[in-house]
């Protein structure tokens, strides 16, 4: 026969015979339903930590104190932040084909029920306090974004006080704290796409990205270099005591009204850690195919490749690109209520309404190919993977493309043919190459002229040649460049379009694939049949006072 709660608190030596009278009288008198454990807590006779261990001793559960052990993050991944909050859960450690998880209330069985369908194992419950489990959420999933967003809408607050007064404890915070939140407001205000905090010799180095091109701003003194990092981390939810190893996390807050999400990478370089954080922007997701910067004669080409039932369309180019801002505009233009899009992302950056995005985690061992396979059971008629990176993933998108999926991926090449050569270097057989690629569109973001102080100018004759051009091509030219002013911050350009190299794959180049023909040839067989390269793109946009030479010989140097 089961021991009462009271009597086993007693024996634990943490509560009285009479605090268990009062608590029971509580219980009868007042009305009050709660459970006796609860009232004990809110009298201070016991802590939530000695119900826990006497529930487990009552019940024969198993308890756990989370404050002695670590969790690995593969069984971390299996239940979902919002699952375990709400429910006051985590998991502790798995089997082959179970999960303990430590529960402040391991008897009510639709939590079990639910976790088991959510993590597809069998729950072996364990008892453990609802402060110890919310104190483990917190550590182990990182900050949540109610408390990230509170902690940014307090930095104004205290940004504005009075720093060289003692303040009774806060006044070693708060400089901190201003310097982050001006790190960050100063990034929006700019438009910058990313943020770097570097660490030097003597000093904090911060420089900001701003239409591809880093701009260095005031540096912080060396001894800000550690607040200021441990900080980010916390804010990003990364171990702050991890120095040795790179480390990957999200901000997500609220400031001066508008929604920020930071993607966060911290990397051991000689003099501290280096942080990275990549400004999120929504804005992005409402951009269409027609923002994109794409020359009306490519638009219509590549709207009519889009709609086609199956294939792969390759989209190539190097980190910052803007190849997933394409790729998320390609999907907004085809997601109908008639077609299933799902897509396979490292990481998901950006959610978009109607489409089943899929996230890679490494760690429990889903990658590209796993949700691939399983992403052909649940017949799309569009598929996006992140990325190509290796043979499997090449092999499986093509099959996919070959039984009627439209699949969209990206390729880290710097041009349109090279992405054909690429593949058959992953060991994929030229004839499926050949066979299930329908086009590869290869693209840069270049700086457009700033609207407010663009006029025209005439290029010499050297720069007209940089850029590819000849004489006779300059007939209908109206070459433009800023001038400078505050809009732009006197650098001329504001705002970025893409330039694009879109080849569209014929007879003649699917056999120079099956045949393994070099890079070189295949390149001069898609410009002899129509295809612009990021140059001659480029020169275009200069011709049309979108941009000038100069930054097109920045970012597409013509080799044609």
């Amino acid at each position: 026969m089961h021991k009462f709660l009271g009597e086993i608190l007693i024996e634990m030596g943490v509560c009285s015979e009479q605090e268990i009278s009062q608590a029971l009288s509580k219980q009868m008198e007042d009305g009050d339903t709660r459970p006796i454990g609860e009232i004990l807590v809110e009298m201070q006779a016991c802590t939530d930590t000695d119900v826990a261990r006497a529930l487990g001793d009552q019940h024969q559960v198993r308890y756990v104190d989370l404050e002695g052990i670590d969790i690995a993050a593969a069984v971390i991944d299996l239940i979902p932040r919002d699952i375990a909050e709400e429910s006051v859960v985590i998991g502790v450690e798995r089997s082959e084909r179970s999960v303990v998880v430590a529960m402040a209330n391991p008897f009510d069985l639709s939590i079990i029920d639910n976790l088991r369908f959510t993590t597809s194992l069998q729950i072996e419950t364990a008892v453990s306090s609802k402060s110890q489990i919310l104190a483990a959420i917190e550590a182990n999933y990182g900050m949540s974004e109610t408390a990230v967003s509170d902690m940014l809408d307090d930095m104004d607050d205290i940004a504005y006080r009075n720093l060289d007064e003692e303040d009774g404890g806060d006044s070693e915070d708060a400089p901190v704290i201003r310097y982050v939140t001006q790190i960050i407001q100063s990034a929006m205000t700019v438009g910058a796409s990313d943020i770097h905090v570097e660490p030097m010799a003597d000093r904090l180095q911060i420089r900001y990205r701003v239409d591809g091109v880093c701009i260095v701003m005031d540096p912080a003194p060396k001894r800000l270099q550690g607040p200021v990092i441990q900080r980010l981390k916390i804010m990003a939810g990364l171990q702050v005591e991890e120095k040795r190893r790179p480390q990957d996390g999200r901000i997500k807050a609220t400031l001066e009204g508008k929604t920020i999400d930071l993607r966060v990478s911290t990397l051991p370089a000689v003099y501290g850690e280096s942080v990275v954080m990549r400004l999120l922007d929504s804005d992005s997701l409402r951009l269409s195919l027609s923002d994109m910067g794409f020359d009306p004669s490519d638009f219509k080409i590549y709207e009519t490749l889009i709609k086609r039932p199956n294939g792969i369309i390759l989209v190539t180019g190097p980190t910052g690109s803007g190849k997933t801002t394409t790729l998320y505009a390609t999907l907004n233009t085809l997601n109908t209520t008639d077609r299933k899009i799902i897509t396979a992302e490292d990481p998901v950056e950006y959610h978009l309404n109607g489409i089943n995005q899929c996230q890679v985690r490494h760690r429990i061992g889903l990658d590209f190919p796993r949700i691939l396979r399983a992403m052909l059971r649940q017949a799309p008629n569009i598929i996006l993977v992140g990325e190509i990176r290796d043979k499997e993933t090449a092999t499986m998108a093509i099959n996919a493309s070959l039984t009627g999926h439209l699949v969209f991926s990206t390729l880290h090449t710097n041009d349109a043919p090279s992405a054909i050569t690429r593949l058959i270097d992953m060991d994929v057989p030229p004839f499926l190459v050949a066979t299930s690629i329908q086009a590869v569109l290869a693209q840069r973001l270049i700086r457009t002229n700033c609207p407010v102080c663009v006029t025209g100018f005439q290029p010499t004759d050297k720069q007209v040649r940089s850029i590819g051009l000849r004489p006779e091509q300059l007939e209908n030219a109206a070459f433009k460049h800023g001038a400078g002013c505050d809009n732009c911050g006197h650098t001329g350009y504001k705002g970025r379009k893409g330039i694009f190299e879109l080849m569209v794959l014929n007879r003649q180049l699917r056999n120079l694939a099956f045949e393994q023909a070099p890079t070189a040839e295949i390149r001069k067989a898609a410009i002899a049949n129509g295809m612009y390269s990021l140059a001659m793109d480029g020169a275009r946009k200069a011709m049309q006072g979108i941009t000038t030479p100069e930054e097109v010989l920045r970012v597409a140097a013509s080799d044609d």
